[in-house]
């Protein structure tokens, strides 16, 4: 029960990956609530509060923090994409992944940080991504290299206060993994060639991050803070030549 006695809010905790985070953490003891666009989903784990808002809109966030009042941790997954290059990006398109991806994590670490105790901690969803671009996801690609810059930028700012640190992942099995193979000509053959390239041989799942999150979350993380943490099964430690092909 490593988070016994902490409130924290995962925002876009519905499904994927902030559904294993919101799982792990009331496994561990803490007291969770989340958000999202829309009504409250039916299946939301026993005991997890829910809050109706959308994290690009900034009244919603202060809304959304006078409801949730002092946490310990915040966890920034809410988040979009879109797949599509720079040149077939439109500005709805803009609109849509800078909102959620990067204003929303701006909204809600400035609504947040003024009513987080000392010992805190911020946990931004980042991604390999921000790194190593992927294929037609260019604003997506630009908005997660945002989130790692404000991660370190709020590390240094509200040190020793509050921890601020970011997991990067890599692929992981979640629909938006899905809607990255359906950019190619043959998913199938696409998927293969993925996981040849993982040291593990196989894609993340929500899970995987949810421990990382865990960690971070603890006093354990006490002397971790401005670090983007990788995990992905290795795959951006392989060369692009993989004997895993072959």
């Amino acid at each position: 029960m490593r988070l016994a006695g902490k409130r924290a809010l995962v925002t876009g905790g519905r499904q994927g990956i902030g559904r294993g985070i919101v799982e792990a953490f009331l496994a561990e003891g803490a007291e969770v609530m989340t958000c999202g666009r829309g009504p409250q989903p039916d299946g939301l784990p026993e005991g997890c509060g829910w809050q109706s808002a959308d994290v690009s809109n900034p009244a919603q966030v202060t809304a959304l923090a006078q409801a949730a009042g002092a946490i310990d941790i915040l966890v920034n997954n809410a988040g979009v994409q879109v797949e599509k290059t720079v040149a077939d990006s439109s500005d709805a398109d803009w609109d849509l992944v800078i909102g959620a991806n990067c204003r929303g994590v701006f909204n809600t670490c400035r609504a947040f940080i003024p009513q987080m105790p000392k010992g805190a901690s911020i946990i931004n969803i980042g991604s390999i991504s921000a790194r190593v671009a992927d294929p037609s996801m260019a604003l997506y690609n630009a908005s997660k290299a945002f989130v790692h810059g404000l991660t370190r930028s709020i590390a240094v700012d509200h040190g020793p206060d509050i921890r601020c640190n970011a997991i990067c992942p890599g692929w992981i099995e979640t629909g938006m993994l899905e809607a990255g193979f359906d950019l190619s000509e043959n998913p199938e053959a696409a998927r293969k060639d993925a996981l040849a390239r993982h040291a593990t041989r196989r894609f993340g799942k929500p899970a995987d991050i949810a421990a990382m999150a865990v960690w971070l979350a603890s006093d354990e993380a006490g002397f971790a803070t401005g670090q983007m943490f990788t995990v992905d099964g290795g795959m951006t430690a392989a060369s692009p030549i993989n004997t895993g092909l072959f």
